[in-house]
């Protein structure tokens, strides 16, 4: 009598997508955010409830709150708190736009042309470890005390941090893709825009994240000069007459309107540039 024959092994259970898992993270980590402001938010109500300092050094959060309802709808040195953003967001605007265009144009100069290296390299590198304070002083008896100052302020201080990333890329390029741009009959300013620059985009778009950093940390020392209508001008009034509610207000504006850019920036990021940490 021969042995029965064994049953064939059940078939594994099917695994469930991997991204699927992606949801409870996200949720996770929404939460967690969500948790550390309120966090903070509960650990300032209660220092300021202790009085452990007066309010005029900590002022509770209802008072920044109270304060940011009044400058949005009474103003504040004569402009309302959405005037004052929106005229810092179009500084930083516009400075950052110029300061990356320039940096984009220098840094592949930098990075294609060996003499340009020589000669601007250095230069690059010394303006870019100025603090934006350096030169405004410079910069205000060159153009006046109007809007000139603080948009080449804010070019000067974006222009390094792309100039460094694009030319850090361009020295990047596989020179098998060069050679090969070559061999198809490119010129030297079709393989800049064929090969380089697609290359370069990731880079180029983590200098410009860096950039617009850099103009968001400098647009208050811009505004400390004649800075009306301006987050940084507001924040440099209320200095003047102790009101610290609205310079923390104006923090807090300055760093969700910050966040904000961020992320439409890494959103940009991946749109322009799909192929980042692909092998």
């Amino acid at each position: 009598m021969s042995a029965p024959a064994e049953a064939p092994p059940a078939p594994a259970a099917p695994t469930a997508p991997r991204r699927r898992r992606e949801g409870p993270s996200r949720r996770r980590a929404l939460g967690l955010r969500v948790l550390s402001v309120g966090g903070l938010l509960l650990l300032w109500w209660a220092v300021a409830r202790a009085q452990v300092w007066p309010p005029v050094v900590l002022p509770p959060p209802g008072a920044v709150w109270a304060q940011a309802v009044a400058t949005s709808t009474e103003g504040y040195s004569g402009h309302t708190l959405g005037e004052h953003l929106l005229t810092s967001l179009r500084r930083i605007l516009v400075g950052s736009a110029w300061g990356t265009l320039g940096g984009v144009l220098l840094g592949l100069l930098i990075g294609l042309v060996p003499a340009v290296r020589a000669m601007l390299g250095p230069l690059v590198t010394f303006v870019r470890t100025l603090p934006p304070l350096a030169y405004l002083s410079l910069l205000v008896i060159w153009f006046g005390i109007g809007e000139e100052p603080k948009i080449w302020l804010l070019v000067v201080a974006s222009l390094p941090p792309v100039a460094v990333a694009t030319a850090d890329a361009v020295r990047g390029v596989d020179p098998d893709h060069l050679n090969a741009a070559r061999s198809l009959g490119a010129r030297p300013w079709q393989q800049a825009l064929w090969v380089v620059l697609p290359h370069s985009l990731p880079e180029i778009s983590t200098g410009v994240r860096i950039a617009v950093g850099v103009a968001y940390t400098s647009v208050v020392a811009a505004e400390t000069v004649n800075g009306v209508p301006g987050i940084g001008g507001m924040i440099r009034e209320a200095q003047r007459f102790n009101h610290t509610d609205v310079v923390i207000l104006g923090l807090i504006v300055i760093g969700l309107s910050g966040l904000l850019i961020d992320r439409l920036l890494v959103t940009l990021d991946r749109t322009v540039a799909p192929w980042r940490g692909r092998t």
